[in-house]
């Protein structure tokens, strides 16, 4: 269920609770933390956590950074494609980091190759047996591998998981529209991309698939994560936690639907692919509420 920006939580005394004040108190503790990090799972895949950039500022791009960094699971590498080569700043930033931390790699593409073309670029440097994505200007909870590989290690058949989450304000000073997803439920994909973020996808799959379409940008991740799922064949996990924090902007889909519709034509394309791949006859037309298709 998606909430309004004043979203309340019941809790069993009935009494009504500001999301904001129950993700707060929701949150991991630092002792629930350093627990975490000394934890040492039978399975311990290297996720490989893919970002395209563009033109991202300075502030966005550290506190991104900074999450991964914070993760309680240590396995992981960062893998940023910079599709922004006139930008010295971006840049420099970029090197800081990976000097730092032999964890994050960074490929600097010669120009702009639109958001499909510069996450593929990302994930031609992906070495793990899984793969995240994860956008240029959002947020991971300290806990979100561990909470991914937890799943995994319950049960080792599957090709994908995906979480939970919410949206937060882009000062960070306000979480609101938390997203608590049903388990895998490929109906509901036909209609709406409720999966999302947080998506992590063995790279196997990934590799057969063959990462982003570009004619499906605006729809993009709708698409591949269609081609994912039809090659985990039901092997898809959800772990409901709120681990994804995705930054708004008012020219963004996330605040104002309506200033990207030509996104919502792609995801219209995407769902009639997936339904020719499958074999599946259906129309599929756009409803009154943006994003969902009947």
């Amino acid at each position: 269920l998606v909430g309004k920006i004043a979203a309340k939580v019941k809790t069993a005394s009935t009494r009504e609770i500001p999301y904001q004040k129950w993700i707060l108190r929701h949150l991991p503790s630092q002792k629930e933390l350093e627990k975490q990090r000394r934890e040492k799972f039978d399975f311990q895949p290297k996720i490989s956590i893919v970002i395209p950039l563009y033109k991202t500022p300075e502030k966005y791009l550290r506190q991104l950074v900074d999450t991964v960094k914070a993760q309680t699971y240590p396995n992981w590498e960062l893998c940023i494609a910079n599709g922004s080569p006139d930008d010295t700043e971006m840049t420099a930033i970029l090197k800081e980091y990976a000097s730092a931390d032999r964890r994050i790699c960074v490929r600097d593409l010669r120009e702009n190759l639109g958001i499909a073309g510069n996450t593929n670029a990302a994930l031609t440097m992906a070495s793990g047996e899984f793969v995240g994505l994860l956008d240029h200007d959002d947020l991971l909870a300290p806990n979100a591998l561990y909470e991914i590989v937890k799943k995994l290690n319950e049960d080792r058949e599957l090709d994908a998981v995906y979480t939970d989450e919410d949206k937060v304000t882009t000062d960070l000073s306000e979480h609101f529209q938390p997203h608590l997803k049903p388990d895998f439920n490929l109906d509901l994909l036909r209609s709406n991309n409720y999966i999302c973020h947080f998506f992590v996808v063995r790279k196997t799959i990934v590799d057969k698939v063959g990462g982003f379409r570009q004619e499906f940008d605006g729809a993009q991740d709708h698409d591949f994560i269609f081609r994912c799922v039809e090659e985990a064949s039901g092997r898809v996990g959800h772990v409901p936690e709120i681990v994804y924090h995705w930054r708004t902007h008012k020219a963004s889909t996330a605040d104002n639907p309506a200033s990207k519709m030509y996104a919502f034509d792609a995801g219209k394309r995407a769902i009639e692919a997936h339904l020719k791949r499958v074999g599946v006859e259906g129309e599929v037309s756009h409803t009154p509420d943006l994003g969902f298709s009947a």
